[in-house]
């Protein structure tokens, strides 16, 4: 049976398998955040948090793309933890355990947290891509979004220098 982190684009879905292995309910995004700072300093970019707990990375622009304006990609950390009546799960220390179900990825017994951990899977695997030609880019995850948005309003003037936010 194929998993998840054999699916195409395989960088993208190889980071979100690692993701679902990091427990990360709303106002508990330690590990995550852990997680993020780790991955950006594996990959020599640089890796900022504030005091709120958002995390930004950043990457220099390709050659010949250093004159194009910067760009945010933003997705936030946190996830919607439900689980079956059945199941037993504590999203504070267990994995998420996704699993392929015909043409859809979903999750034994609980929420996927595909909302945004997916987000934050693509915005990994564009930082870790060679062969995407980009401007300086800058990478936003934010904490506490499915509760109250609390690290979309902490934001800090000048902790970001991208021109757009997606």
């Amino acid at each position: 049976m194929k998993t998840i982190s054999e699916l195409q684009p395989s960088a993208l879905w190889r980071i979100f398998s690692d993701i679902c292995q990091v427990p990360r309910p709303s106002k508990r995004e330690g590990k995550i955040i852990a997680f993020l700072q780790k991955f950006g300093q594996e990959h020599n970019l640089e890796t900022l948090t504030d005091k709120t707990g958002n995390v930004l990375i950043r990457k220099p622009a390709t050659a010949g793309y250093e004159s194009h304006p910067a760009i945010v990609l933003q997705a936030h950390m946190d996830m919607v933890c439900e689980k079956n009546n059945d199941t037993i799960h504590n999203f504070d220390t267990d994995p998420i355990q996704p699993y392929i179900d015909g043409e859809w990825v979903r999750a034994r017994g609980t929420t996927l947290g595909a909302d945004n951990g997916i987000g934050m899977a693509a915005a990994l695997a564009v930082l870790v891509s060679d062969e995407v030609k980009h401007g300086p880019l800058e990478c936003l995850f934010t904490v506490d979004e499915e509760t109250g948005l609390t690290g979309a309003f902490a934001l800090e003037s000048g902790f970001m220098h991208g021109a757009m936010l997606i």
